[in-house]
């Protein structure tokens, strides 16, 4: 019996061990307490992974959440989950399709226009889940925006306005959504945006000559990283534009998750590199609830209250890639970037931006 003692000691460390750095990698639990009560949050890309869970912890910290999705179906379907997992009834889907100018223009339209965003009743509701009175004034307000939706090396596919798909969901949706957003956003201040990028970022580069990859060959993993890079820009150069409005700004990499964002990457296409890769995925990928601790802690944490214009890693506020620091960048991808959405344009208006140059 005692020859058994020692390997199973060993084996049982082991194991702990691996337990013990999964959970150190994976980075914990959002360390705030704050509720958020009177608050209005926005969370696009909310109807699964990331942006479900992160819409999930903001319900129960007693938020009005909107859930602002392309596919409204699954969008109604994600509130109803989590009104009746948190009890919160002020959880309410939005159609947003950020591959679309029009649909990101009508979303903001309709938020500017109305504060209290209604669902209607689904099969199995009560009408109590429907606020029966008038919208108050702070739920006329976006307090947080979180623009959490992306898609990950896709095919070469482009938008309805012929943007290339990455930088066209990734970057450019939320950059017209946000600052379509910036008036409420101000007037609700102290407000914050927390843009979702990746560590990808720091293989990105900004190809001002083809932004639209129509000149050169298509590599889906660096069109993903250049639409990850340009947000972590776009970050910056929007952090220093809200300076002394009351409005924060900061991007962060949730680490890689077990979400649907893989579904493009192949990476358990075979039994070989699912049964090789298995174990260092296990270590590395998180669960979405995992993931969506630092969009979480971003949002609410007080000790947060005027940082911005920062990049976070998990919960830990790191440096981002040297050409994310670039203000000079910065500033004509932002120049680039508002002349392609037509940010000029008025809210209501159903013209499309001005496409790349062919």
């Amino acid at each position: 019996m005692n020859r058994y003692i020692l390997p199973l000691s060993a084996l049982g460390t082991a194991v702990g061990g691996a337990v013990l750095l999964k959970d150190f990698v994976a980075g914990g639990a959002c360390p705030s307490k704050t509720t958020i009560p009177g608050k209005t949050v926005i969370v696009t890309g909310a109807n699964t992974g990331i942006g479900k869970q992160t819409a999930l912890e903001l319900a129960r910290r007693g938020g009005t959440i909107i859930l602002a999705c392309r596919d409204l179906e699954k969008c109604e379907a994600a509130a109803k989950e989590i009104r009746g997992e948190t009890l919160n009834h002020r959880v309410n889907a939005r159609h947003l399709d950020l591959a679309s100018l029009k649909s990101i223009r009508e979303f903001a339209a309709k938020i500017s226009e109305a504060g209290c965003i209604i669902t209607p009743v689904t099969e199995g509701e009560t009408e109590s889940h429907i606020c029966p009175h008038p919208c108050l004034p702070e739920e006329e307000r976006v307090h947080i925006l979180i623009n959490n939706a992306a898609v990950m090396r896709c095919p070469h596919w482009t938008t309805e306005d012929g943007f290339e798909m990455q930088l066209g969901v990734n970057y450019l949706g939320h950059f017209l959504l946000t600052n379509l957003l910036l008036d409420k956003l101000k007037a609700s201040a102290p407000s914050r945006i927390i843009n979702l990028s990746s560590l990808a970022h720091v293989a990105g580069h900004i190809d001002f000559e083809d932004l639209n990859w129509e000149k050169r060959k298509y590599d889906t993993k660096a069109a993903y990283c250049q639409s990850k890079l340009a947000v972590v820009l776009f970050t910056k150069e929007l952090s220093r534009r809200l300076q002394g409005t009351g409005v924060t700004v900061n991007a962060l990499h949730p680490g890689v998750a077990r979400t649907e964002l893989g579904r493009h990457t192949g990476m358990h296409s075979s039994t070989f590199s699912s049964f090789t890769l298995g174990p260092i995925f296990w270590l590395l990928v998180k669960s979405p609830q995992l993931a969506a601790q630092p969009s979480t802690y971003l949002a609410v944490a007080e000790e947060l209250e005027g940082v911005s214009g920062k990049y976070f890693e998990g919960l830990k506020e790191k440096a981002p890639a040297p050409e994310a620091e670039d203000e000079e960048v910065a500033g004509r991808l932002w120049a680039e970037s508002a002349r392609l959405v037509g940010l000029e344009m008025s809210y209501g208006s159903s013209e499309r931006g001005q496409r790349l140059p062919k």
